[in-house]
């Protein structure tokens, strides 16, 4: 893995995609260092709670009084309200196991420090269909190792002039226009 320098990560946004329908995940992350302005963005969202989007500090254990918490400490917010009770088990269960497996897979490449000093807040997104909890868990690694891949490595400025190029070609699966 071709690393950027702990110091500058903070700030590094990107993205990724894991599965398709039904049980697709789509992840924005950004990595911030402790006491940056972009840290402090972290935790406010993190301490600022609403209904059907209360944050998850991400922690693993085969019960609740064995959890750990996810170092670096890795904050998940949801960009939907969760389809239901299994919507919730999705989010809390297997998004949040797929990806810590993600942020502890880039700590084991080098990426970063399995310490409090780099933050990771991931935006999550799961197809409102989902029904199958093993396939989000490693949709959701999929797609937050290739976001925490481009942030620590950074993004190749072929693909990025090529999407320059490209520009007029450009769509998304969400736009139904011509």
């Amino acid at each position: 893995m071709s690393l950027v320098p702990q110091a500058d990560l903070d700030g590094r946004l990107a993205q990724g995609w894991g599965g398709s329908a039904p049980d697709g995940v789509h992840v924005n992350v950004l990595l911030a260092r402790r006491g940056s302005a972009t840290a402090a963005t972290i935790t406010t969202a993190f301490t600022s709670p609403s209904p059907g989007f209360t944050p998850i500090l991400a922690s693993l254990g085969p019960d609740q009084a064995s959890y750990e918490t996810l170092n670096p400490p890795t904050v998940i917010l949801t960009k939907t309200e969760p389809a239901g009770d299994l919507g919730a088990t999705l989010v809390a269960g297997a998004a949040q196991v797929g990806i810590s497996r993600a942020v502890l897979d880039t700590v084991a490449a080098g990426g970063f420090a399995a310490d409090q000093e780099t933050l990771v807040l991931v935006s999550l997104w799961i197809d409102p269909a989902a029904s199958d909890e093993t396939a989000v868990r490693d949709n959701a690694r999929t797609a937050a190792s290739r976001a925490l891949a481009e942030c620590v490595e950074g993004r190749s400025p072929a693909a990025a002039l090529d999407l320059v190029r490209r520009r007029d070609e450009v769509t998304h699966p969400f736009y139904g226009g011509a």
